[in-house]
């Protein structure tokens, strides 16, 4: 049981593939258009639960509940010893290696 004001994760499908603008390009037409939303649970639900949540900016927006306490999980990969090196090497031209 997910209780009343944790903060979640919710997924809605905004549109179908057939309910997409006839200028969007062929390969997003065959997708939905989804939103992932965080927020404030408003009422107590399991996940997969259809639920309302209130953002942080007070908004209130409705989707599955799939997941509590989310966080990022992104990084921007591992160190690029060229890239450091590249750096210097950018310092030196523009400011003759200041940082």
């Amino acid at each position: 049981m997910v209780k009343k004001g944790e903060w979640v994760r919710i997924h809605k499908v905004i549109l179908e593939p057939s309910e997409r603008a006839p200028q969007v390009p062929d390969d997003t037409k065959e997708c939905p258009l989804e939103m992932w939303t965080k927020g404030f649970l408003t009422a107590d639900a399991e996940i997969g639960d259809e639920v309302e949540v209130e953002t942080v900016s007070g908004r209130r927006e409705t989707g599955k509940l799939i997941e509590v306490n989310p966080y990022y999980t992104h990084d921007f990969g591992k160190c690029v010893p060229e890239l450091l090196k590249i750096d210097e090497q950018v310092r030196e031209i523009l400011f003759g290696g200041e940082k």
